[in-house]
Formats: C-alpha cells, sequence, structure tokens
C-alpha cells in the first residue's frame, strides 16, 4: 500500500526532508572548472550528486519517504520499481531503518545496479521492459505482502527529498558569492527536476529551469508544450537508462507546468560524449543518464555564455562496457 501525502508540496516540505535525511545522505560539494567555463563561455556550478550515497541523488527522496512510514507499518516492508538508481536509494534506506525491499527491476538494467541492489539486501525481481508494466507487478507485489509502495518519483514525499539538492546548491552558490542564473536538470520522471523546482522558485525566483532529456525520450518537453502529460511511444533504446520513464508524473507535473521552464534535448552521442568529459576533465564518474545535463552545457542547448548556471550529474552508477565506449568516442 502507499501511505504518500495527499496534500500539495510546499517548500516547507523540503526544509523537513532535508533534517529527516542530514544525518544520512551526503552534502556533495559544488564545484567549478575552469576548463567547463572556457568551452563554454559561462560559469558553471556543478552539483555531483554521482558522489551521493549510492552513486545518485534517489537516495535522498528514498531515505525521506521511507522514513515516514509509521513504525507499524515497517514489518511488510517496501516495494519499489527502478532501472537501478532508485533500486539502490530505497534498498540502502531500508537496510538502514531495518525493513525488508523488494525492487522490480528491468531485465536489461545495467549488471551493476543489478549487483549493488541485491548486495543492499534487497530481493530483486526482474521483469520485460517492453512487454511487461513494472507499476502493476510492483503494485501486485505490495498487495500481496502488505508492503508499502515507493514510487521512484510521483511520490510528494520523494520529491520534497529531492528538492534538498537545490536547496543546497543555492546555499552553497550563494556563499561563493555567485547569482544562479540558470539551472539544468537531467530529467526523467520529474521528480528531482521539480523538487528543484520547488526549493528554486523560492530561493532564487528569477533562475530559469532547463529539463534535459534524451533524444526521443523527452516526454517533459513534449507535455510542457502541449500543457498536458504525454507519453513516450518506447519503453527503451536509449544508453540514458537512468532517465527513461513511460511519462511525466503528474505530481511533479504539476508543479513544474506552473513555472518557467525551458526544454533541452541532447543524443545519446552527446550524452556518452558528456560522461568522457566528466571523466577526464572533472575526475568524476557519471553515467549516461545522470549526463545528460553537462551534454546540454558542452553542447549549445542551453544559453550559458555569461550566465552562472547550475548543473546537475545526478548519478555514477555505470557499467566499465559503458565508460569504454564513452571513452572511445
Amino acid at each position: 500500500m502507499s501511505i504518500a501525502s495527499s496534500t500539495p508540496l510546499e517548500f516547507q516540505d523540503i526544509l523537513e526532508a532535508r533534517t529527516r535525511i542530514s544525518n544520512h545522505a551526503v552534502h556533495t560539494p559544488l564545484l567549478r572548472s575552469n576548463v567547463l567555463d572556457e568551452v563554454t563561455g559561462g560559469q558553471i556550478l556543478i552539483k555531483p550528486e554521482c558522489l551521493q550515497r549510492t552513486g545518485s541523488f534517489k537516495f535522498r527522496g528514498a531515505f525521506n519517504r521511507l522514513s515516514m512510514i509509521p513504525a507499524e507499518q515497517r514489518g511488510a516492508g517496501v516495494v519499489a520499481c527502478s532501472s537501478g538508481n532508485h533500486a539502490q536509494g530505497v534498498a540502502a534506506a531500508a537496510k538502514l531503518l531495518g525493513m525488508r525491499a523488494t525492487i522490480v527491476m528491468p531485465s536489461d538494467a545495467p549488471e551493476l545496479k543489478r549487483r549493488r541492489t541485491a548486495a543492499l539486501g534487497a530481493e530483486v525481481v526482474l521483469y520485460d521492459r517492453l512487454r511487461e508494466d513494472r507499476d502493476a507487478i510492483a503494485h501486485g507485489i505490495a498487495s500481496e505482502t502488505g508492503g508499502t509502495f515507493v514510487h521512484p518519483f510521483n511520490d510528494p514525499d520523494v520529491i520534497a527529498g529531492q528538492g534538498t539538492v537545490g536547496l543546497e546548491l543555492s546555499a552553497q552558490a550563494r556563499a561563493a558569492g555567485l547569482q544562479l542564473e540558470g539551472m539544468v536538470v537531467c530529467t526523467g520522471g520529474g521528480g528531482l527536476t521539480s523538487g528543484i523546482a520547488l526549493a528554486l522558485a523560492e530561493l532564487e525566483p528569477e533562475c530559469v529551469l532547463h529539463t534535459c532529456e534524451p533524444e526521443g525520450f523527452d516526454d517533459y518537453a513534449r507535455s510542457l508544450a502541449a500543457n498536458a502529460i504525454v507519453n513516450n511511444e518506447q519503453a527503451g533504446g536509449s544508453v540514458c537508462d537512468a532517465v527513461l520513464t513511460q511519462a511525466p508524473g503528474d505530481v511533479g507535473f504539476e508543479i513544474l507546468r506552473k513555472r518557467r521552464v525551458v526544454p533541452a534535448i541532447v543524443t545519446d552521442e552527446e550524452a556518452l560524449k558528456a560522461v568522457a568529459f566528466a571523466f577526464t576533465e572533472l575526475k568524476l564518474v557519471v553515467e549516461p543518464g545522470g549526463a545528460v545535463a553537462l551534454a546540454a552545457v558542452l553542447f549549445g542547448k542551453v544559453p550559458v555564455k555569461d550566465r552562472c548556471v547550475g548543473v546537475t550529474l545526478s548519478g555514477g552508477n555505470i557499467d566499465p562496457g559503458m565508460m569504454a565506449r564513452a571513452l572511445s568516442l
């Protein structure tokens, strides 16, 4: 069963999430690169969530959500569906809180993500992303076990946890004497993007938010243009597995459609080249889906010249073979 909040998400929810996760989540740094600034002509502020616990921002939202489950319901465990980053975040949070976790993962998810999810103590249930409905499978398991279903992005309490990225980034930029003018976010279902948008609407109201998605999976860009949720036609086929979703979540979409958002779209090759740039120039390990925002900056998909722009590196869970592919381009 799900116990997600039914009330509208507010800035205060993000502040409360920060308190809940503060003793467990990594307060990731804000980085600058002279090379990146020279290449782009802007002041680029890098928020490397690839350095977060379990290798992605997902731990923030997972721990916030699980910590809000009443003690009497925790014995039934939690159920989630994910290609890998939310899976690891939920598995790690469940382990910390002494809960069982069952994760529904696509059979073509990166092997590294599958192994690490299992290593954290979660039971992994595989499905075919092209033929089966992961949400239906996960809800079926939750009904059988009585466990709490934790959606990877369409849950207000998960979004509140992800919004702490925006709190940190704004404070770090101000501490450095910088005024954030733009923010580029890796966007899948919209949990991270809407959480950051909610935080920055309060803290940096003049900042322009940019969603960034892989070509062919630009459901957020098309949904924002239509002012209605639009599905992707394909379920898979991009190297950016971390940001492939069927459609935007309605909770995050409701937040983003009311704000100033300018979408950006990158190709798989551009994402892989951004992975290589992060490795060689920033000395950071980033997966393709976690590098789409960096790719948007590197390849001129968003205006950055003479502007101060934040960029999320949302995850670093990449298989060695994919890294080798990126470095070979």
